[in-house]
């Protein structure tokens, strides 16, 4: 919670590294038997232990309620392979698909595919090229919400769906711009200008590219609105995102389904997706009806 300006942001996100880092200095110093260096990096790991080991260990599975399975994407300005995201949403059996950096001609490849036929209703807001687009695609009839919080950044749209039975769940894509140097209070607004946990109405469910990792402040405070991440929950916190088709292998935790306190996680995995710099992510959740 310490972080700000243009090098601490995205530093913050290699908390986890620190930690191992951390423990390897501590046995250097160890067998070189100097106490006191000892004694200060032994609180050091003891700190970053808190903070990172948790998300490796899962909590309680959800009450029983209504299967929910999101996917959410991002297609890294309309490049991500649309018949791997159509597969993942078929082999998957996908209620909800939240995209990212969609554009028209991407839009168009998933349909062609043949997302529309398994997710036939949907509310996007595609580009030409870039980041800006976005989209969210349903199984079940969903109706765009506006005004219910005023996005810094991409397009974020919120739907709230309408689920068998006369229920319904809220819906919010997200994607806050990337913490670049001349972004980083941009990036810090957009992350604050995300909708709190409701107390009432529908439940409500965040999912996208957040350009934020568990170890930010501002995504803390979203968290301590009532939030739940679903990776964080079923004990695979540390599972890397992004970037995702470079030489180095996905390092950071970016990417994020958040649940409010009536909708939990039974499990989530990540699926690398050829022209994405992102993997995809899956949660099963459950929905209290």
């Amino acid at each position: 919670g310490v972080e700000s300006g243009a090098f601490l942001v995205p530093l913050v996100s290699f908390t986890p590294y620190f930690a191992v880092a951390a423990l390897v200095v501590l046995g250097v110093v160890a067998l070189l038997r100097c106490r006191a260096a000892v004694a200060v990096m032994a609180v050091v790991c003891a700190c970053l232990a808190w903070l990172v080991v948790p998300r490796a260990i899962a909590g309680d599975a959800p009450a029983r309620g209504r299967p929910l399975r999101v996917l959410t994407a991002n297609l890294n300005g309309g490049r991500g392979d649309a018949a791997v995201i159509t597969d993942l949403v078929r082999r998957l059996d996908v209620d909800v698909l939240s995209v990212q950096e969609l554009t028209f001609s991407a839009r168009d490849r998933l349909a062609e595919a043949g997302l529309e036929g398994m997710l036939p209703y949907q509310i996007s807001s595609p580009e030409l090229r870039g980041p800006e687009g976005s989209g969210v695609y349903s199984r079940h009839p969903l109706r765009e919400r506006t005004g219910l919080f005023q996005p810094v950044g991409h397009h974020m749209p919120v739907a709230e769906v309408s689920l068998p039975g006369g229920s319904s769940v809220e819906v919010v894509v997200v994607h806050p711009v990337a913490p670049v140097p001349s972004t980083v209070p941009e990036w810090e607004a957009g992350v604050a200008s995300l909708p709190p946990a409701p107390g009432s109405g529908p439940p409500r469910i965040l999912a996208g590219d957040f350009n934020a990792t568990l170890d930010h402040a501002v995504f803390r405070r979203l968290l301590a609105t009532g939030y739940t991440d679903a990776a964080d929950a079923t004990g695979q916190g540390l599972m890397p995102t992004w970037p995702h088709g470079r030489s180095l292998p996905p390092l950071v935790t970016i990417d994020h389904v958040l649940t409010d306190a009536r909708a939990g996680a039974l499990r989530v995995r990540v699926f690398d997706v050829p022209g994405s710099d992102h993997r995809a992510l899956f949660a099963d959740l459950r929905v209290a009806s």
